[in-house]
């Protein structure tokens, strides 16, 4: 099993830490609790002024002490913190790197952080220095070397030197996936590459966007995909189909979800009313009110029982509840880390 060392443990309405096999490794003491990152558990503790969030490591010690109004969990070795409302970051050992002085901050990946001051976008390095200017409308991901920018209300790519690499003259764009990105103008989609040759020609009702070798194709209000040569390769019969992800694709008929493979076939029929994407082999599936989780032959390997389920499994872990506002996690084994 693919376990995180510590885990997040209901007990009641407070929170603790446990190891796999349930028992406590740090007492049930806080409001929240989330999975440990980068050696760091997110943890919520009520004071005088409200709920103040901070970060314990392994052994329970306060390393980020629960004083910001709100946290997100470490990423790449920083987290961002709330104060006064301004977001800034901090590290493992609970040292500001970044002062709070944005009006929003993202995680980081691939060493870059997206923040905004005043709707004014750009992207700072892990010690704070802004490698490109808080200029844009929007800034996307860095992916595949280039990133999504907006400026007077047009979109295209630009490089991490903020030079820009595909002028801004579309409508929408979004990210690069397998050298590949769609885009949009006057309404119509298409696909570019990266020097901004039009792969597929801008005439598509919707964006195609490619995935694991294969890219949604919709045809007179139904979808299906075609390979990167153009071919169809499942006929567009669906109401709606959903991007591949190990392998699968979930698929909506009639109003039912199910999932097919890369030629087609029906693994799973369309029953469920609703099914999330596959993560670590298993998908949220929702029946009659009640979510549980199949794998991918569709068993039901997570009964059904549960109110709400978060739409993947992340390092063996998933959020559901048996209850409005009651969450807690569970394993891959359906191992519930909660009691009365």
């Amino acid at each position: 099993m693919n376990y995180p060392r510590l885990i997040p443990y209901r007990k009641g309405d407070k929170w603790g830490f446990c190891d796999e096999h349930k028992n406590l490794v740090i007492p049930v003491r806080y409001e929240a609790a989330e999975p440990f990152t980068d050696g760091r558990g997110f943890i919520e503790c009520e004071t005088e002024v409200g709920g103040r969030y901070g970060f314990v490591d392994e052994f329970g010690n306060q390393v980020v002490p629960p004083i910001y109004e709100d946290a997100q969990p470490f990423s790449e070795g920083l987290a961002s913190i709330v104060t006064n409302g301004k977001f800034g970051f901090v590290d493992r050992n609970g040292n500001v790197i970044v002062p709070p002085k944005y009006d929003y901050a993202h995680d980081f990946e691939e060493g870059l952080a997206i923040v905004d001051i005043n709707d004014k976008h750009g992207l700072i390095d892990r010690a704070g220095n802004e490698i490109i200017p808080l200029k844009y409308e929007y800034i996307g991901w860095f992916s595949e070397g280039l990133i999504e920018a907006k400026l007077d209300g047009k979109y295209g790519f630009i490089d991490v030197e903020d030079n820009v690499i595909i002028p801004l003259k579309y409508d929408l764009v979004f990210s690069f996936s397998e050298g590949w990105a769609d885009v949009e103008l006057d309404g119509k989609w298409g696909v570019i590459d990266k020097l901004g040759n039009e792969i597929f020609a801008i005439r598509y009702e919707e964006a195609i966007s490619f995935s694991e070798g294969l890219g949604r194709l919709k045809i007179n209000d139904k979808e299906g995909f075609i390979d990167k040569a153009g071919n169809i390769v499942v006929e567009p019969k669906y109401d709606s189909v959903e991007m591949f992800s190990e392998g699968l694709s979930s698929v909506r008929l009639n109003g039912k979800y199910g999932f097919i493979d890369k030629t087609g076939n029906e693994i799973i029929p369309p029953k469920y009313d609703y099914a999330h994407d596959f993560s670590e082999g298993l998908s949220s599936v929702e029946l009659n009110g009640n979510n549980g989780f199949i794998d991918q032959t569709g068993n039901e390997v997570i009964p059904l029982k549960y109110f709400f389920a978060c739409m993947s499994f992340k390092n063996g872990l998933a959020l559901v509840e048996l209850d409005e506002n009651k969450g807690f996690y569970i394993g891959r084994d359906g191992t519930e880390y909660y009691e009365l």
